[in-house]
């Protein structure tokens, strides 16, 4: 989708990527090797002219080679801390933001100590490699909390409370690298087992704060904080009206996929407008967007297509229980209309939806 939206612009793309069936294939020249290859590290260097990545668990040791000789954006630094939970977490702090009270904890032992310490249920999070409700688990007590890390793994690990959020939201933000900020409306969330399900943007407002302009202030501070160059998506939870801040994603991000017919610029068009160091578009929302990932096995495209305003986007990935195969996005000047769309478009929500809610 980065490809998609960067060839209009001239642009041509070479991908690093270990899949011989990467879907990228099809949009660039498309090098099959491990992201740590040496020599692939060298004919990806010579053919770029810029680096940028699409996932955050590339090698941090990768991006920083490749940025002695190459610009590579979003900053290895960013990288560095988005791949640790526990950095993640220092940044919030040291910005202002509010996020979930945590310990780190390196043993068994260490996390039945901080469970007693925690009131009430809590999560134990490994500290690097999580991601759609990996390498984390619930932690009821002390009980069971050494069970749950050793099920982990045994790696670091953060412990944090349960926050009771009313729901989920994230901001989409772009920065270039001469500073210019464009931030995308709100999106609401709902996550199931762990894995986005369906997006709404703009998000409602909130009570009397609103958290989209609380969001927006997060997300510059951060970026601000980074040098940031590139998209950047922040999750938060929502409670009382105030946001805590769950993770962030040094990338383009799911809960921004609707922007490709949503908004006036893509996500994925100001993250290569960001990294080439073009001027970035509007990031204003073109009415009301739904987005519904497609988990799992493919659905028939007609049976998708019959929704009016419905676009199917695939991705060729083969078919996998709870890999994200595409997404589908509807967007309407009458949010009255999405949610008719919603509706049609069920059978992409699992069994269990309405619980969800």
């Amino acid at each position: 989708m980065l490809a998609l939206a960067g060839i209009p612009l001239g642009l041509d793309f070479v991908f690093l990527d270990p899949s011989p069936s990467a879907p990228a294939r099809a949009v660039g020249r498309h090098i099959v090797a491990a992201y740590d290859d040496e020599a692939a590290l060298a004919d990806l260097a010579a053919a770029a002219s810029v680096v940028t990545y699409e996932f955050e668990n590339v090698p941090g040791r990768v991006a920083e080679r490749l940025a002695a000789t190459h610009p590579v954006w979003p900053p290895p630094t960013a990288l560095a801390v988005a791949q640790d939970r526990l950095e993640e977490k220092r940044l919030f702090e040291r910005l202002g933001i509010p996020t979930a009270s945590h310990v780190a904890v390196a043993s068994g032992e260490e996390a039945r100590a901080a469970a007693g310490r925690i009131p009430g249920p809590a999560l134990l999070k490994t500290r690097r490699l999580g991601y759609d409700g990996k390498g984390q688990a619930r932690v009821e007590g002390p009980g069971d909390a050494a069970d749950a890390f050793a099920a982990l793994g045994g790696r670091a690990c953060l412990i944090e409370t349960l926050v009771p959020f009313s729901r989920e939201v994230s901001v989409i933000a772009a920065r270039s690298p001469a500073g210019e900020v464009a931030v995308y409306p709100l999106a609401e969330n709902l996550h199931v087992g762990g894995i986005l399900r369906r997006s709404r943007a703009p998000a409602a407002a909130g009570g009397a704060v609103d958290p989209a302009r609380r969001a927006e202030a997060y997300a510059r501070a951060i970026l601000q904080d980074l040098g940031y160059v590139g998209v950047l998506a922040v999750e938060f939870f929502e409670v009382e009206g105030d946001l805590f801040a769950n993770e962030l994603a040094p990338r383009v991000h799911n809960s921004g996929h609707w922007t490709i017919e949503g908004a006036e610029t893509s996500q994925f068009e100001n993250h290569v407008r960001a990294v080439a160091g073009l001027p970035l578009g509007a990031a204003t929302a073109r009415g009301h967007s739904l987005m519904l990932n497609v988990i799992g096995t493919s659905p028939d495209a007609a049976r998708v297509l019959a929704v009016p305003g419905a676009h199917l986007h695939l991705y060729g990935k083969a078919e996998r229980p709870g890999r994200k195969l595409g997404h589908v996005t509807v967007r309407s000047d009458d949010p009255g209309a999405l949610e008719d769309a919603e509706r049609r478009l069920a059978f992409l929500l699992p069994p269990r939806e309405e619980e969800a809610r």
